[in-house]
């Protein structure tokens, strides 16, 4: 199976930089709900801080661009957001190594060491109705995948659609963490806006792992 490269990460975050700025509304829309209705702007500034800081200084390997990213997320962007997607590419950095490659299965590690770093971060579960509805199933397929013998991109195809498939289970859960846990019964009913932008987050992953 081919390997990933550094373009192919760089281009995984712009090209989630541009969804999530075209959903920007659709992700506040979700967080008024059930939040404080800031997920879509904080989120769209934060991970266009992040491409500007690539444009501006592209590190040659995966970590350190992973790492560039994830402190940039947690200086820019505000709310819990900014921490747990971080956090997220801080522990995918240091699962990745210090190369401008790595293999398939190294970056499925990379994803489990991301979710990892939420999970701790985060006190969540499967069920909470928080990011990691989408995030959990989606490094399962993932992983799944590339033991099936997949290669990458088809491992982020399928870990796409277990995303999506979280976030549409997260509407009847009653949320656990969070502002949305203070609602109580009354969060029932509403997609978790942390699980809608982890969906688009892998959605572009997929994007960018297919253009070889």
């Amino acid at each position: 199976m081919a390997d990933v490269d550094v373009d192919q990460i760089a281009d995984w975050l712009g090209r989630a930089k541009d969804v999530i700025s075209e959903q920007r509304a659709y992700l506040t829309e979700l967080d008024s709900a059930i939040g404080d209705a800031d997920h879509g702007s904080n989120l769209s500034r934060g991970f266009t801080a992040v491409v500007d800081k690539l444009a501006s200084s592209t590190p040659e390997t995966i970590s350190g661009v992973l790492k560039s990213s994830g402190m940039t997320l947690v200086s820019t962007v505000g709310g819990a957001s900014g921490p747990l997607y971080g956090t997220m590419l801080l522990r995918m950095a240091g699962a990745a190594g210090d190369t401008a490659t790595i293999t398939p299965e190294r970056l499925a590690a990379a994803l489990r060491a991301g979710l990892d770093g939420v999970v701790a971060r985060g006190k969540a579960e499967l069920g909470d109705k928080t990011m990691v509805d989408a995030l959990g199933p989606a490094v399962s397929a993932f992983e799944q995948s590339i033991a099936d013998g997949k290669d990458a991109s088809a491992a982020a195809e399928a870990g796409a659609a277990a995303a999506a498939a979280g976030r549409d289970a997260t509407k009847p859960l009653i949320a656990r963490k969070g502002r949305a846990s203070y609602l109580g019964e009354r969060s029932a009913g509403h997609l978790d806006p942390g699980a809608a932008s982890v969906t688009l987050l892998l959605g572009a992953l997929a994007a960018a792992l297919s253009e070889r």
